[in-house]
């Protein structure tokens, strides 16, 4: 009667492995950036992406943060295999599933940049600053 009281333990000790799942950032997924704005104006379509993860196991229901953040990660991975640079979901996670549109902006945000720098207004933002390369438009 005793074995059969850690038959649970045992169980929940085995699915807990599965149900922690690491989705790391490949070094070109990791320049892909989330347009959490929805602003993509100026870039051109490069395609969509859909992913999925595990969200449940068994009767254990994963971190809806983690599951997003995961997702995110999926996405931005294989956005860098368009190639594109910039993501924007499509709609909202369901069952463990998300669709991406993949953007290319990268040249047009650097034309952008350069036409404020030149008619002398603030850069957008204090966060970031970029610097053109000589010999190249």
């Amino acid at each position: 009667m005793k074995n059969l009281a850690r038959i649970p333990v045992l169980i929940a000790i085995a699915v807990l492995p599965v149900a922690c799942t690491w989705v790391n950032p490949s070094p070109s997924g990791d320049s892909v950036r989330v347009a959490y704005d929805g602003n993509v104006s100026g870039c051109r379509d490069a395609g969509t992406v859909g992913v999925s993860v595990t969200d449940k196991v068994a009767f254990y229901h994963r971190s809806e943060l983690k599951v997003r953040d995961e997702l995110e990660t999926l996405a931005r991975n294989e956005a860098a295999t368009l190639p594109a640079d910039t993501i924007k979901a499509l709609g909202e996670p369901k069952d463990g599933a998300q669709r991406f549109q993949a953007y290319v902006c990268g040249r047009t945000i650097v034309r952008q940049r350069a036409v404020s720098r030149d008619s002398n207004l603030a850069p957008a933002s204090a966060e970031t600053q970029t610097f053109p390369v000589q010999g190249h438009r």
